[in-house]
């Protein structure tokens, strides 16, 4: 059986391995590179290596032989997504989607923010045998606030090397327990447990359960901390952070003396029933026309007026 596949913009310079592992989810790795070494894939008519980088407006022929399921290998097509709500859009460009995620609303599987964005995204974006858009960093399901989608490839590339080079600056509002005094930097060496999918800063390893190869070694983790406004119980800290570890404000945090009031995970109080209050306020990235800025939920909004009461509003 023969494959006809044709390559789009987000397709270009991607290896052709791996553009035959998109589009074939089903056929064993092992397979693909047999086929390549056999010559059984051509780029426009001739045969082609593993590491090919492929060009926009090519055609791909894959001559699929020796497979016991070949019913099973129809190409990748984009499913059609039910109706969900829409977008918080904040700002749409530069092969990027900047949204203010909802606190309760899963980023990614079934009724996600990922099949939000892929509901909006799939009529406006031209077909691609391996480009998908999706999300380019983390934000907790409890977590509300900016959170970054790629539109292409190459604003996805663009901001994953912005994130290594650390020059997209993120600012978090967040409830912590306690009486936070001054401005102070936080760094902390943080390790994960993926079975129990627990974070742990070093001061703290000896309480985590250590079970090789699930432990991932530790990592710096920097965050500038400055209290907004504070009581002897509870404070409204901004926190900057300069490193994107999972679950990074949340374990510094409780490493600190100041667990996120509702953080029963990393040490904190039952205080309400909606969990933490952790918001993706503020983020620079360079080559941007703005500042982008997630207002707060109105739950958040007024649980500030709450305890700091009036004043509070003209914090930030």
């Amino acid at each position: 059986m023969t494959f006809n596949l044709k390559t789009c913009l987000n397709d270009e310079g991607r290896r052709l391995d791996r553009i035959l592992r998109k589009s074939f989810k089903k056929l064993p790795l092992s397979l693909i590179h047999s086929l390549i070494r056999k010559g059984k894939v051509y780029v426009n008519g001739k045969k082609a290596s593993a590491n090919y980088l492929v060009r926009v407006d090519e055609l791909i022929t894959v001559d699929i032989e020796s497979y016991d399921n070949l019913n099973e290998l129809s190409i990748e097509t984009k499913k059609s997504l039910s109706s969900l709500p829409p977008l918080s859009i904040i700002y749409e460009g530069e092969g990027l989607l900047i949204l203010n995620k909802a606190a309760g609303l899963i980023v990614h599987g079934r009724d996600s923010l990922e099949e939000m964005v892929l509901s909006y995204l799939t009529p406006k974006l031209p077909p691609s045998l391996s480009f998908k858009p999706g999300p380019l960093h983390r934000l907790d399901k409890t977590s509300s606030g900016l959170i970054v989608f790629s539109a292409s490839l190459e604003g996805a590339r663009t901001f994953s090397c912005l994130l290594r080079e650390r020059k997209i600056k993120k600012y978090y509002l967040a409830l912590v327990e306690g009486e936070v005094r001054g401005e102070s930097i936080w760094q902390d060496e943080i390790g994960r447990n993926r079975k129990t999918k627990i974070s742990f800063t070093e001061k703290h390893k000896s309480n985590v359960k250590q079970t090789k190869p699930a432990v991932i070694a530790s990592k710096t983790a920097l965050s500038r901390i400055k209290p907004l406004a504070a009581n002897k119980d509870i404070s409204l800290i901004l926190a900057e952070i300069e490193t994107g570890r999972t679950h990074q404000i949340r374990v510094q945090a409780m490493s600190h003396g100041h667990p996120l009031i509702g953080d029963t995970k990393y040490g904190g109080k039952r205080l309400n029933e909606s969990g933490f209050f952790l918001h993706a306020w503020r983020m620079e990235i360079p080559g941007l026309p703005a500042l982008m800025e997630a207002p707060l939920p109105p739950m958040f909004q007024k649980k500030i007026y709450d305890i700091f009461g009036k004043t509070s509003k003209n914090t930030f």
